[in-house]
This record gives C-alpha cells, structure tokens and sequence, in this order.
C-alpha cells in the first residue's frame, strides 16, 4: 500500500468499535471498490499511473436516520433504494477518475500537460442528477425483470388464470433473463475487470470478518464467494417473487372472475417493494445460519451464480480493496490517498 506518514492523524471514525462485531459490505465500481462500515463509506479508485485515489465521506443510511424505518422488511425495500443511490453515485466518482485518464491520455498525445477542466467548472452530477439516474435505473429493472416476464408468460402461455403455474413460469423467464444477461456481460473485457475487483471486495470482507491479516498476499486465500452478495439478492428476490405474487394472484381470483395482464400489472408492482423487503430478510438471516445444512441450501444458488459475477483478483485490486475498506473503518488517512497529477509507475494487472 502507499506508505505516506501522517503522525497527526488519528481514526476519525466514531462508529467504528473494534471491539464488537461488524458487518461491512460493498460494490466494485470502475478500476476500484467501495466499501461501507457504519457512518463511513469510502471508494478507491486505481488509476491508470498506478495511484490509488479515495474518496471518503461519512454517511449514514436512511434507517440509521430514521429508526422508526428500521424493523424487518421495510428495512430491506428502503434500504435496497438507500443502497442503489449510494451505488451510483460512487460508480459517478469512479467513472470521473477513469475520464481524467482518459483526457490525460489525450493531453499526452496532442503534446499538452495534464490539467483540469479549462473553464474551472465542478464536473460532479448534482443531486438531482444522481435521483434522475436512480428512477432511471430503477425504471429499467422493473421493466425487464418484472413487467417483461408478465407479458411475455400472458402472450405465450395459457395459464393466466392459473396462479402457481402462472408465477412459475413468469419467475423462470426472469431468473433466464438475469442469467443470460449476467452470462452475456460476463464476456466484455471491461466487465471482467470489474467482476475481479468482485471478488477482491469479497474477499477482503471476508478476512476483515474472519479476523485475518488485512495485507493483499494474505486476503488472497480467501473464498471470493460470499452468502450476502447481491448477486445472491437478487436470485432470493426471483424467488421470493414466484411465492408472494402465487399468493397474491390466488387472493385476487378468489374476489374476480379473472386477471388480465393490466391488473396484474398494478397489483404485482406495488409489491415489488415488499418482495425485495422479505428477500432482504431471508439473506440475512441465511448469511448468519451460512454453516446449517439449510443455510447452505438457501445460499447455493447465489454462490453459484457468483462463479459468473466475481473472478480471482490480482493483489494490486486487493489492495484497493482494502485500502478502500481501511478509510471506511478509520483504520487509513483517506488524505494519504487524494488526487495527484504528477506521473507514477503503471501497475501490473496480470491474473
């Protein structure tokens, strides 16, 4: 890791008590991963010179805020929002950094320095930015993995009026979609790259949990594989969404003649947040119970399809990882890692 003395510098997070046990968790972003510990997230970004690059601030999610929000399965519906918001504005950060590169790399070849933005102008989205992109997001899930299979299941199929058989059929398209989808992105260059900083996240949560040395050679031996991944989310969610909407339909038939695809459609979405509120419950309960005969049935699938959204990292990804989850401890200066222009050695990305 880089080797800045800073003697003045104390842990600044107040959150953080070693002495107790402590969940964090994370996403990889773009070249980097954030990691999240109570009242602190912090992103590390590697750029292209070989510098690591943090962005540290305190947060605190809107359950923290308000705790009358915080009691099961609306915790999960607010909170899978409170995470999407968090997520996109850190992929924000990280593309930022990857841009620099990018006009670096140009500055270089028209024979120009590197330098920021001519007209001094902060290049950061606003708020409303990152809520705009947030619906968006939002729109385009709900679209493909929950309004699509509907239709697709009520044109193809005969069995509309058929609430199991429907839910079934409707879940398998989805989860196909999700696989298929995570199979196809699983091919790009970039998005492998991506999926090993995956899995580096993985890892180092997994040795921060189990205690073990917090260095690259180290965190290397741990599983990438983890039960409370959101890979692993968002197959408990298709799930979770066959048996709630067979209920919900098997209700509705029980007071009407039949169920057309538009009733579906505003009887299914308002639930959405609801299923992802119990999926949320259940993996959090099986990450606990990860060792039970049980547990490891409930958690097999998400781990399985981890083998597609995380990859072994090399120990430079490592340590960003970690340097990333370090600041978001108060265990590392984020100071020690701001933005610096003056070039630096590349680093060797070989798996």
């Amino acid at each position: 890791m880089q080797n800045q003395e800073n003697k003045e510098w104390i842990p600044t997070n107040p959150d953080y008590d070693p002495n107790k046990p402590m969940q964090v968790g994370g996403q990889a972003v773009i070249e980097g991963v954030m990691m999240r510990a109570p009242g602190s997230v912090a992103t590390a970004v590697r750029r292209a010179n070989g510098q690591i690059v943090v962005q540290q601030q305190s947060y605190k999610s809107v359950t923290e805020k308000y705790r009358w929000l915080n009691v099961p399965i609306l915790r999960g519906a607010v909170g899978l929002v409170d995470m999407m918001y968090l997520g996109i504005k850190t992929l924000n950060f990280s593309a930022e950094i990857a841009m620099l590169d990018a006009e670096t790399e140009e500055a270089k070849s028209n024979g120009r320095k590197d330098k920021k933005d001519s007209k001094g102008k902060d290049k950061s989205p606003s708020k409303l930015a990152l809520v705009a992109s947030l619906i968006f997001a939002l729109a385009v899930g709900i679209g493909i993995f929950f309004i699509l299979p509907l239709y697709l299941t009520t044109k193809v199929f005969a069995i509309e009026q058929t609430a199991v058989a429907f839910n079934i059929v409707a879940g398998a398209i989805r989860i196909s979609i999700l696989l298929l989808y995570m199979a196809g992105i699983s091919l790009m260059k970039d998005i492998q790259q991506l999926f090993r900083y995956h899995g580096a996240e993985h890892k180092s949560v997994f040795a921060y949990e189990l205690k073990g040395a917090l260095l690259p050679s180290s965190v290397a031996r741990y599983s990438r594989f983890h039960p409370r991944c959101g890979t692993s989310f968002l197959l408990i969610v298709a799930f979770v969404a066959i048996l709630s909407f067979s209920l919900l339909d098997a209700l509705l038939l029980t007071f009407l003649s039949s169920i057309t695809l538009p009733i579906r459609f505003l009887t299914h979405l308002p639930f959405i947040p609801i299923v992802g509120g119990v999926a949320y419950e259940i993996i959090k309960f099986s990450a606990k119970h990860s060792t039970t005969w049980w547990g490891r049935i409930v958690i097999a699938p998400g781990l399985w399809l981890q083998r597609i959204t995380t990859k072994e990292p090399t120990e430079p990804q490592i340590e960003v990882a970690l340097v990333a989850l370090q600041c978001a401890l108060g265990q590392e200066n984020p100071a020690k890692y701001t933005l610096q222009l003056q070039p630096a050695e590349p680093v060797s990305e070989k798996v």
